[in-house]
């Protein structure tokens, strides 16, 4: 079930991601943290793939306009289970 991507890994491309988004802005860790209203070391830890709330990550999605994509993504991922019967 598991394979050769780890979690640091992800994690990492997901912080090498939103600091490409941010310096794509111009804009430095500090002012996405006031735009955000998150300190400039939450922004920090995403960016260096430490640990952060999924709720900072879709704050973060949210402001560069990639929560879309991130929903699609989902979204074309559970199509592929089609009709699923309730356990309950």
């Amino acid at each position: 079930m598991f394979n050769a991507v780890k979690i640091i890994d992800v994690k990492n491309s997901i912080g090498e991601f939103t600091r490409n988004l941010r310096k794509q802005r111009g804009l430095t860790q500090d002012d996405l943290a006031s735009q955000l209203g998150l300190s400039r070391l939450t922004i920090l830890k995403v960016e260096s793939g430490a640990n952060f709330k999924i709720d900072t990550l879709l704050l973060i999605f949210q402001y560069f306009d990639e929560l879309a994509t991130l929903n699609d993504f989902f979204k074309n991922h559970n199509n592929k289970f089609g009709p699923i019967k309730s356990l309950y």
